[in-house]
Protein backbone atom coordinates (compact mmCIF):
# COMPACT_ATOMS: atom_id res chain seq x y z
CA UNK A 1 0.00 0.00 0.00
CA UNK A 2 2.41 2.37 1.15
CA UNK A 3 4.39 1.69 -2.37
CA UNK A 4 0.98 2.78 -4.07
CA UNK A 5 1.03 6.26 -2.07
CA UNK A 6 4.80 6.56 -3.18
CA UNK A 7 3.87 6.22 -6.86
CA UNK A 8 0.88 8.51 -6.57
CA UNK A 9 2.65 11.12 -4.86
CA UNK A 10 5.04 10.99 -7.63
CA UNK A 11 2.94 11.50 -10.38
CA UNK A 12 1.07 14.53 -8.86
CA UNK A 13 4.92 16.10 -8.20
CA UNK A 14 5.19 15.43 -12.15
CA UNK A 15 2.09 17.03 -13.07
CA UNK A 16 2.09 20.09 -10.50
CA UNK A 17 5.59 20.57 -12.18
CA UNK A 18 4.61 20.36 -15.62
CA UNK A 19 1.41 22.83 -15.38
CA UNK A 20 4.21 25.61 -13.74
CA UNK A 21 5.86 25.01 -16.85
CA UNK A 22 3.40 25.55 -18.90
CA UNK A 23 2.24 28.74 -16.56
CA UNK A 24 5.93 29.87 -16.99
CA UNK A 25 5.71 29.96 -20.69
CA UNK A 26 2.25 31.50 -21.22
CA UNK A 27 3.43 34.29 -19.40
CA UNK A 28 6.72 34.68 -21.17
CA UNK A 29 4.42 34.74 -24.26
CA UNK A 30 1.96 37.09 -22.72
CA UNK A 31 4.92 39.43 -21.45
CA UNK A 32 6.32 40.18 -25.33
CA UNK A 33 9.07 38.87 -27.00
CA UNK A 34 11.89 36.63 -25.42
CA UNK A 35 10.07 36.52 -22.48
CA UNK A 36 10.26 40.49 -21.20
CA UNK A 37 7.85 41.90 -19.13
CA UNK A 38 5.52 44.04 -20.50
CA UNK A 39 6.74 47.33 -18.94
CA UNK A 40 9.98 47.26 -19.29
CA UNK A 41 10.07 50.68 -22.13
CA UNK A 42 11.34 53.91 -21.73
CA UNK A 43 10.04 57.34 -23.18
CA UNK A 44 13.01 59.90 -22.86
CA UNK A 45 13.68 63.26 -24.02
CA UNK A 46 14.55 67.08 -24.27
CA UNK A 47 12.40 69.73 -25.00
CA UNK A 48 14.02 72.86 -26.16
CA UNK A 49 12.65 76.51 -27.35
CA UNK A 50 12.95 77.70 -30.68
CA UNK A 51 16.67 79.50 -30.01
CA UNK A 52 17.62 75.45 -29.30
CA UNK A 53 18.35 75.84 -25.70
CA UNK A 54 16.54 73.43 -22.91
CA UNK A 55 13.33 74.85 -21.14
CA UNK A 56 12.83 73.57 -18.05
CA UNK A 57 9.46 72.88 -16.58
CA UNK A 58 7.92 72.35 -19.86
CA UNK A 59 4.61 70.20 -19.48
CA UNK A 60 4.91 67.01 -21.98
CA UNK A 61 2.13 64.72 -22.94
CA UNK A 62 2.02 61.57 -23.97
CA UNK A 63 -0.10 58.94 -25.02
CA UNK A 64 -0.65 55.36 -26.74
CA UNK A 65 -0.81 56.28 -30.81
CA UNK A 66 -4.24 55.45 -30.60
CA UNK A 67 -5.22 58.19 -28.14
CA UNK A 68 -5.22 56.25 -25.12
CA UNK A 69 -4.58 57.38 -21.34
CA UNK A 70 -2.96 60.31 -22.02
CA UNK A 71 -0.58 61.66 -19.42
CA UNK A 72 1.50 65.10 -18.17
CA UNK A 73 4.90 64.92 -16.74
CA UNK A 74 7.05 68.54 -16.68
CA UNK A 75 10.74 68.55 -17.73
CA UNK A 76 13.51 68.85 -15.27
CA UNK A 77 15.72 71.71 -15.17
CA UNK A 78 18.17 70.92 -18.10
CA UNK A 79 14.81 70.62 -20.09
CA UNK A 80 14.96 66.79 -20.00
CA UNK A 81 12.08 64.20 -19.12
CA UNK A 82 12.01 60.13 -18.93
CA UNK A 83 8.50 57.84 -18.73
CA UNK A 84 9.47 55.07 -17.42
CA UNK A 85 8.47 51.40 -16.69
CA UNK A 86 5.59 51.65 -20.04
CA UNK A 87 4.15 49.11 -22.30
CA UNK A 88 6.03 48.22 -25.48
CA UNK A 89 3.74 50.40 -28.20
CA UNK A 90 3.66 53.77 -30.28
CA UNK A 91 3.10 56.58 -28.43
CA UNK A 92 2.46 60.49 -29.58
CA UNK A 93 4.63 62.89 -27.64
CA UNK A 94 4.24 66.59 -27.66
CA UNK A 95 5.94 69.78 -25.21
CA UNK A 96 3.86 73.26 -24.32
CA UNK A 97 5.00 75.40 -22.26
CA UNK A 98 4.09 79.48 -22.13
CA UNK A 99 2.77 80.13 -25.32
CA UNK A 100 4.43 77.92 -27.18
CA UNK A 101 4.12 74.36 -28.38
CA UNK A 102 5.43 71.96 -30.34
CA UNK A 103 4.35 69.67 -33.31
CA UNK A 104 2.99 65.86 -32.41
CA UNK A 105 5.77 63.54 -32.45
CA UNK A 106 3.78 60.63 -33.86
CA UNK A 107 3.88 57.23 -33.86
CA UNK A 108 7.15 56.79 -31.42
CA UNK A 109 7.59 53.10 -31.88
CA UNK A 110 9.42 51.85 -27.92
CA UNK A 111 10.62 48.17 -28.43
CA UNK A 112 10.37 45.83 -24.90
CA UNK A 113 13.34 47.12 -22.69
CA UNK A 114 14.39 50.18 -24.57
CA UNK A 115 14.71 53.54 -23.72
CA UNK A 116 13.40 55.72 -26.78
CA UNK A 117 15.14 59.25 -26.72
CA UNK A 118 13.29 62.17 -28.76
CA UNK A 119 13.92 65.65 -29.07
CA UNK A 120 11.05 68.10 -28.46
CA UNK A 121 11.00 71.87 -30.25
CA UNK A 122 8.30 74.46 -28.38
CA UNK A 123 8.16 76.53 -32.40
CA UNK A 124 4.26 76.98 -32.55
CA UNK A 125 2.96 80.42 -30.88
CA UNK A 126 -0.47 79.26 -28.96
CA UNK A 127 -3.52 81.12 -30.67
CA UNK A 128 -4.40 84.51 -28.69
CA UNK A 129 -7.47 84.55 -27.73
CA UNK A 130 -9.65 87.31 -29.23
CA UNK A 131 -11.77 89.34 -27.04
CA UNK A 132 -15.58 89.48 -28.29
CA UNK A 133 -17.01 92.51 -29.72
CA UNK A 134 -18.64 94.58 -27.55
Amino acid sequence: MELKRMYSMRICAKQIFAAMAVILMLGMMIGGAQGMPPYTSTLAGVVVGADGKPVANASVTYQTGGGDAPHVIRTDARGHFSVGKLRADSYDVRATTKGMYSEWARNVSVRPGQTKTITLRLTIPAPVAVPPKA
